[in-house]
């Protein structure tokens, strides 16, 4: 499938690539375990070393169980990256995701979720904000590329201006700050890094309608370079608290102030125009009482 033609797209994602294989782990000489703690049944999680150039977890899903991990630090904005390579063959039930999260019923969270596949149907990427406990702000889209032959780099920009979702430096989704207009925001609740892979058949394949192929088991997704050390602030009340330098607003190329710029709008309208399968905003069997309010001030949903 065609990449899209936008040269700063291109430029950011060579820039984000060569600092993923140099910087993702400046902050924590130690690597993975000095950074995440594993939450979901450790047998099923594996760190190994990719020929000197990142370390590489590698999540399992069996019929007994899934995996996951998550940060050890809590944040609050940022810009967090992760290299992924999904489930191949027939991956269909399967779910493997990056997200952050709180904690609590009324939590807040931002989420990419890769649901699995028939082999030779295409992967969905699914997308989803909650605030305070409530979602049902799905967008889903397919990919340009086969997400199980190589890694990929998945990019949330969370600051207090709007939310980014990228796939290799190209701005897929934004969600934006609207609570002038009464549209809660994510902006009060620290939230940790997850990453899992784990059995959604009630609804991840075609609704639900195509279940895991256990005969096909175990199935895999690995997860390689990561990038939050130096782009997101810590919240709590350690050493380590606190924003890097880079976070100050105002400053130029500042993520705490980052919005879309021009190409990055011709970049989402692209992606929506020729990879989007689902908008929340145009759904109006689960919204009959009309488009929720941000959809309305936003014309990305």
């Amino acid at each position: 499938m065609p990449r899209p033609m936008f040269k700063s797209a291109a430029a950011v994602a060579a820039v984000f690539v060569a600092c993923l294989a140099t910087c993702s782990r400046a902050s924590r000489a130690g690597g993975f375990y000095e950074d995440f703690d594993v939450i979901w049944d450790e047998e099923h999680v594996r760190v190994t070393d990719d020929g000197g150039r990142r370390q590489v977890v590698t999540l399992t899903l069996d019929n007994a169980s899934g995996s996951g991990f998550q940060s050890k630090d809590q944040f609050l904005f940022g810009e967090f990256a992760m290299e992924m390579k999904l489930v191949p063959g027939d991956s269909a039930g399967t779910v493997a995701t990056f997200y952050l999260t709180s904690e609590g019923d009324a939590h807040d969270e931002i989420d990419f979720e890769f649901l699995g596949n028939v082999s030779g149907e295409p992967y969905v990427m699914h997308t989803n904000v909650f605030v305070q406990g409530t979602g049902n702000r799905e967008q889903e889209f397919y990919l340009w590329f086969d997400p199980t032959a190589d890694f990929h780099n998945y990019t949330v920009l969370w600051n207090p201006n709007n939310i980014i979702w990228t796939v290799d430096g190209v701005p897929v989704r934004v969600f934006k700050n609207h609570e002038s207009s009464g549209v809660p925001y994510l902006g009060g609740q620290a939230m940790r890094v997850h990453a899992s892979l784990w059995n959604g058949e009630s609804w991840a394949t075609q609704g639900g309608r195509v279940k895991t192929n256990w005969s096909d088991a175990p199935f895999v997704a690995s997860y390689g370079s990561y990038a939050y050390a130096a782009t997101a602030c810590v919240a709590g009340d350690g050493a380590s608290s606190g924003c890097p330098p880079n976070a100050a607003p105002g400053d130029a190329g500042s993520w705490m102030d980052r919005q879309l710029g021009p190409d990055d709008e011709r970049a989402i309208a692209w992606a929506r125009e020729n990879y989007m399968i689902y908008d929340y905003c145009n759904d109006p069997w689960r919204f009959p009482q009309g488009r929720p309010a941000e959809c309305n001030l936003d014309r990305h949903g």
